[in-house]
């Protein structure tokens, strides 16, 4: 049977090639992808991670209990850090051994690391002792299982573009949509860099608190989310990024400054160097349940940080539809378990008139929702997406959501295959409720029009086949030929 398969795959390709040469370049990979053989995934960068699923067994009426739940413990990797000490802390000697089961002495959640007695743990079961041994800028990738990024050599920043990320699905209802997040681009960047961080420093100067706040006890994660992100981006773009370890200095060739890491809180120096959004959740040994502790956030719409911070995880996700009935229990239980070593990645998306960045309550652009603008021209819509990863740090045991708002104009779409298609069907039969929230209403009179035509333009010229039933696409959150037209449009 095997064979038999195999020997009709062959003579479908065979037949396909003579129609695929006669054919453009879209319209042959849209031919070849109709075939089975060649819709398999292959290990190649440009295929979509792996999703992930999410424990949906719900405890019924009794509530989960939490208190003993700890995330695996890493540990075991420090065996592997001493090489990787600076000289002052190679004669600290470092236990490798893991304490008796879980952490018997937890540290409170309101307390930083230096007014906690010995011994204390951290929930990945580190001790305070060994924390302060490893010292500044530990080998975070050892420590986490996650690799640091590889070298970008090709990338030049005023010509790059953020990844045409289309998270569209459909039938359309509310998850997580989780998928394993890639290592080389947890922190992306792209041409709006120095205007961006410009903008967000203003927002800081302008609104303080509603954009970045930590409460006692974020010490330690803030530190080491600042740590991480800078290894990053000197691993990952060397050309522009550097860092002194020695002096504790970072420069950033972009930006063309340097900075004294221990001048400002870790949080600033995000703000001023990375264009992208973190909220760092924190596990309370009192009842095992995550909770908003610290965070940088210049693009979120409708809320700010003054608003969230504190709150516990579910309290966070109150606005959004169906989060308590499909969605509490299985993000609880997932952040209680979640390993330092399997980060993960997602996206959402909407439609904005122009580029709203940072929209709190009150903001005079809420008012173009309220009403569709009879005025209003394909120009000014956009497809907002926020690309978001969610990872433990390995040391504290925070988990840290980023993300970064990505505007893209709405006529973009026009050449993408099936897009047009899915979100055309996404707006006029999305769930209600989603819908309502989602809050698309007010630009849906012009962008409708334009994706049907758009749809028609693409099924009369081969990119979508007659008939195709929408579906999300093997593809996402891309969409088929994307990396061509990212590549031609950026030039690398």
């Amino acid at each position: 049977m095997v064979a038999t398969n195999l020997m009709v795959s062959v003579c479908l390709l065979l037949a396909s090639t003579v129609v695929f040469l006669s054919l453009s370049a879209k319209q042959g990979y849209i031919v070849l992808r109709r075939i089975p053989l060649l819709r398999q995934k292959n290990p190649a960068a440009s295929t979509p991670p792996r999703s992930v699923t999410l424990e949906k067994k719900d405890p019924g009426n009794k509530p989960p209990d939490y208190r003993d739940v700890f995330p695996p413990s890493r540990r075991a990797s420090l065996g592997a850090i001493p090489s990787t000490l600076l000289p002052t802390q190679k004669k600290l000697s470092l236990s490798t051994s893991s304490p008796q089961g879980q952490p018997s002495t937890a540290i409170p959640l309101a307390s930083p690391i230096e007014g906690c007695g010995s011994p204390a743990y951290t929930p990945t079961a580190f001790s305070i002792e060994e924390i302060k041994a490893l010292g500044d800028f530990p080998d975070y990738a050892e420590l986490s299982g996650v690799p640091l990024p590889e070298p970008y050599p090709e990338f030049v920043i005023e010509k790059a573009l953020p990844r045409p990320y289309r998270p569209f699905r459909w039938a359309y209802h509310q998850t997580m949509s989780l998928t394993k997040m890639e290592p080389n681009w947890w922190l992306e960047l792209e041409n709006t860099y120095v205007a961006r961080i410009a903008q967000r420093k203003g927002y800081f100067e302008k609104y303080g608190g509603a954009v970045l706040q930590y409460l006692p006890g974020s010490e330690l994660a803030c530190k080491e989310l600042m740590e991480m992100c800078i290894q990053f981006l000197c691993a990952r773009y060397p050309q522009y990024f550097s860092l002194d370890e020695e002096n504790m200095v970072f420069k950033n060739g972009i930006l063309k400054i340097e900075t004294q890491l221990r001048s400002m809180h870790p949080l600033e120096i995000l703000l001023n160097h990375v264009p992208e959004d973190f909220a760092i959740t924190m596990r309370d040994p009192v009842d095992g349940f995550y909770y908003f502790r610290a965070g940088v956030i210049c693009s979120s719409l409708g809320w700010n940080v003054g608003t969230k911070i504190g709150l516990r995880l579910h309290e966070i996700h109150a606005p959004i539809p169906d989060y308590k009935e499909k969605m509490r229990f299985s993000m609880d239980r997932f952040f209680a378990k979640m390993p330092t070593d399997k980060p993960i990645q997602r996206g959402s998306w909407g439609l904005e008139v122009d580029q709203p960045l940072f929209m709190p309550p009150g903001d005079p652009h809420e008012l173009h929702r309220l009403s569709q603008n009879p005025e209003l021209k394909l120009s000014q819509c956009h497809l907002r997406v926020d690309w978001q990863t969610l990872r433990r740090l390995p040391l504290s045991a925070a988990i840290v959501f980023n993300f970064k708002a990505l505007f893209t104009p709405v006529s973009e779409l026009c050449d993408e295959p099936y897009i047009p298609s899915i979100c055309l069907r996404i707006l006029k039969e999305g769930k209600k409720t989603l819908m309502e929230y989602k809050n698309t209403w007010h630009v849906e009179h012009v962008v409708n029009p334009v994706l049907e035509e758009y749809e028609k333009v693409q099924v009369a010229e081969g990119l979508v086949e007659v008939g195709w039933k929408v579906n999300t696409l093997d593809e996402s959150p891309w969409f088929p030929g994307w990396e061509e037209k990212w590549h031609r449009q950026q030039g690398f």
